[in-house]
């Protein structure tokens, strides 16, 4: 059986950064490993001494998560920036359970953090590469991708598949009279509208300026038509605040089809866009199938 000073050679000794907080919240242990990662002694990390290295930016949603599950005496698991002994911030995977005497009492927390940097810059930058960062909507490569399986598997199965080609009528009037900041708010509300209309599993990605790109996944003309024409009364009929003026309110126009004969994805989008086509010269904020 270990004794306490194997247990403690162990723990001084971990890859991991090892903590532990007793009754009062407080941290009174830092393994070796988490000293020398922080380059800080044991006294500056003592009791909330730790703190003062979490960047700015995660330390009160840091501080939350760790007192709410320890006052639920309940594991947790949370991720946040920590100032590393050369001043550069590092992220954190930090996964805190409760501990308890040979009695069953808890007698506080101990925790094991390990440096996933790599791995969050990673998927930062997978999301930057796949999303558009002002719509907050998917990019133009990225849903066509998506697109291209669900347009796939209609094909080979005979599923209903729609798309829909959107903009917004007379942006560029909004752009001139407003400034471009103006057009990227209107851009922005437009998108968040048109998700509120949406399942979560249809795709939705900016096409280009202000056109958008909507695919509608096991959906017929009928339906698609429908989800369209609520759109475009959604959108019309919600004000969007751009800086000191007043609200304004902006339309779009569609176009709809639905998968037939279609070859390929492109020949799908090219028939939707066709029909936007038609909207706009027929008047704009209208649905074309």
């Amino acid at each position: 059986m270990m004794d306490l000073e194997q247990y403690r050679q162990i723990l001084e000794s971990s890859p991991n950064m090892i903590w532990r907080s007793n009754l009062s919240t407080e941290c009174d242990y830092f393994n070796k490993t988490w000293l020398d990662f922080t380059g800080r002694t044991m006294e500056q990390e003592y009791g909330f001494g730790w703190a003062e290295g979490v960047h700015p930016d995660d330390l009160d949603r840091c501080v939350k998560i760790y007192l709410d599950n320890f006052g639920k005496q309940q594991p947790f698991e949370m991720d946040y920036r920590l100032k590393r002994y050369d001043g550069q911030y590092r992220w954190i995977n930090d996964r805190g359970v409760p501990f308890y005497n040979d009695e069953h009492a808890f007698i506080g927390f101990i925790g094991s953090c390990m440096d996933v940097t790599e791995k969050i810059e990673g998927e930062k930058l997978k999301e930057m590469a796949q999303n558009d960062a002002l719509c907050k909507t998917y990019n133009r490569q990225y849903s066509h991708q998506l697109l291209e399986e669900v347009f796939l598997q209609a094909r080979k199965e005979g599923l209903s598949l729609s798309v829909l080609m959107m903009d917004i009528d007379d942006f560029k009037k909004i752009n001139d009279q407003y400034g471009h900041a103006a057009g990227d708010i209107v851009l922005a509300e437009v998108a968040a509208i048109v998700k509120k209309e949406m399942r979560n599993f249809d795709i939705l990605g900016r096409y280009g300026g202000d056109e958008f790109l909507i695919g509608l996944v096991h959906t017929n003309l009928t339906s698609a038509l429908a989800v369209a024409h609520r759109i475009g009364t959604a959108v019309s009929t919600t004000p969007i605040a751009i800086s000191d003026a007043p609200p304004i309110k902006v339309t779009v126009s569609l176009g709809v089809k639905c998968l037939e004969s279609e070859l390929s994805l492109d020949d799908l989008i090219n028939g939707a866009d066709k029909k936007l086509y038609e909207a706009k010269k027929e008047g704009k904020n209208l649905v074309k199938a």
